[in-house]
């Protein structure tokens, strides 16, 4: 049976950024294929007039992630960098909300949830479930999730548009159980209604 949208539901776009794509400082072999997928997503949020939420690392300078600071990942998405703008080919609209995280510079945050006032600002406009895909599965749309599922929040997790890092080959796939787990349903674009 096809997932109907409406009032309640919203997008949420997790980290489709240039340092995450091929050629970027982590990119994510693969990941440019999860763009026009969200844009059909997005095209479905214009049609069903939902509040879209463009997340994205807005790292400082020698942010506590950053290798030459002891953390594990490539200086990336630092604040106003090439690397951190949103994919060219990402059909944000003009409304959507720009979440930043990862803005503290002692603290990694892989989640829309983690350091911002996203759940909140999800409850005020009545949102009770939110459609989550980007990047990378195993980290940012894993703890999203997550977090939205501690917050109350349905979750359907949008299986067609996410990709993983797989800094271990199976981190993707054990994401995908985890949030499951969690109560979040896997689905892609051909189970929802035109």
């Amino acid at each position: 049976m096809a997932i109907v949208l409406g009032p309640g539901d919203a997008l949420v776009a997790a980290d489709v950024q240039n340092d995450f794509l091929p050629g970027g400082k982590l990119g994510i072999k693969g990941s440019d294929a999860v763009v026009p997928v969200l844009n059909r997503y997005l095209d479905l949020a214009r049609q069903f007039r939902l509040p879209v939420y463009a997340i994205r690392d807005w790292h400082p300078e020698r942010h506590c992630s950053f290798v030459a600071q002891g953390g594990i990942w490539p200086e990336h998405c630092v604040a106003g960098s090439h690397g951190a703008q949103f994919a060219r080919d990402l059909e944000l609209p003009a409304a959507a909300i720009v979440v930043n995280k990862g803005i503290n510079l002692q603290r990694e945050a892989y989640s829309a949830f983690e350091g911002t006032e996203v759940a909140a600002m999800l409850r005020r406009a009545g949102v009770r479930r939110l459609l989550v895909g980007g990047l990378a599965t195993d980290y940012c749309v894993l703890n999203t999730v997550r977090d939205a599922r501690a917050n109350g929040f349905e979750v359907l997790v949008l299986c067609d548009a996410i990709m993983a890092v797989n800094v271990n080959p199976e981190d993707g796939v054990r994401a995908e159980r985890e949030m499951q787990r969690l109560g979040a349903r896997a689905v892609t674009i051909r189970d929802f209604s035109p």
